[in-house]
């Protein structure tokens, strides 16, 4: 052989050589961790205590998909509507702690009905590991157009100089929308007679019929009503205007401070659930709201993504707790 030709290709190997090891260097390996391991290892079943087509559903659909293509396995989700969704978390109660049941809630079952409901059968603390906030929509304070009110500086002159004429509608009792007005009536210093319904729908119905002037509700459902006119928007109850809607002012910048109300839905896991995969569901929840195509999923519902870490998820719901225990006990709020 000749010798020119055997030092070619040894000096080709050399350079196949080099070039494998470089390629290896700068492509760094995906190696699964431990709580990934054992995500990947069974079905998801996502519950979610509420009929489909609302918000806790559509949180629970965008986290199976997402869980799904993420590990390979099926994801699917369980509504297990009844008992204002005690059924389905009590499923999720009893379920091992591994990662894969899990639990998609409204704010007031984890921090209102606690303390609202006198045998409520769960402590959320020791039945349950927060894993994360997933998405928030705004909450506002409407008016009937024939209540001739404009702004909340205007319904709050009115209640006072008019004191037990007012009156505002609402879910139900004890529902987030009824503590809202209740924490409305306690900050701005006025009194408003509650008229409870059973559900937004024929409580929305009566406020856009004139039969009750005022309403505290979720943006995305007035919403349509607002821009036609149907309906008047007084003031968001958050600490900045919403993006939804900016030309509705704060109830804060009308000089009513303290009333911070926001519909938020959460991800909680069984208690037993390792720390590694709490910290890794939440990862990958926060992954899954910021994709373009679920934000604007959300957006259709007047929602934005919240995610958060565990422990602050854990801080937020002991401290909301504690508010709207307050507030029922000092307005001797009962549950129907």
């Amino acid at each position: 052989m000749n010798p020119l030709t055997t030092m070619q290709r040894r000096f080709s190997f050399s350079l196949l050589f080099a070039a494998l090891a470089a390629f290896a260097i700068a492509s760094p390996v995906h190696a699964q961790s431990d709580a990934q391991k054992q995500l990947a290892s069974e079905r998801f079943t996502i519950v979610s205590p509420f009929p489909p087509g609302g918000p806790v559903d559509t949180l629970a659909r965008v986290l199976s998909d997402g869980l799904a293509k993420r590990y390979g396995q099926a994801a699917v989700v369980e509504n297990m509507v009844g008992a204002a969704g005690n059924i389905g978390i009590d499923k999720v109660k009893r379920a091992k702690g591994d990662g894969h049941t899990l639990l998609v809630v409204p704010a007031g079952n984890l921090t209102i009905n606690p303390t609202l409901m006198p045998n409520f059968p769960f402590d959320i603390e020791k039945d349950f590991v927060p894993v994360t906030m997933l998405a928030k929509a705004p909450n506002v304070l409407v008016a009937s157009p024939s209540s001739g009110i404009k702004s909340a500086k205007e319904l709050v002159a009115l209640a006072k100089a008019k004191p037990n004429t007012l009156s505002y509608a609402s879910p139900g009792v004890g529902s987030g929308l009824h503590l809202a007005g209740e924490l409305f009536k306690q900050q701005a210093g006025i009194d408003l007679l509650h008229v409870p319904y059973k559900g937004t729908a024929p409580a929305l119905n009566d406020v856009l019929g004139g039969s009750v002037p005022l309403m505290f509700s979720n943006l995305p459902a007035t919403m349509p009503f607002i821009k036609n006119g149907k309906l008047v928007a007084l003031g968001v109850t958050e600490a900045k205007r919403s993006p939804a809607a900016p030309d509705i002012p704060t109830l804060a910048e009308q000089g009513i401070q303290g009333v911070t109300v926001t519909s938020w839905y959460g991800l909680l896991a069984p208690k037993g659930t390792p720390p590694a995969v709490v910290e890794q569901l939440a990862k990958d929840a926060a992954q899954m709201l910021a994709q373009p195509d679920v934000r604007e999923r959300l957006k259709a519902q007047g929602m934005t993504d919240a995610a958060m870490k565990p422990s602050e998820f854990s801080a937020l719901i002991r401290d909301e707790t504690a508010v709207w225990a307050k507030i029922i006990k000092a307005r001797n709020i009962v549950a129907e």
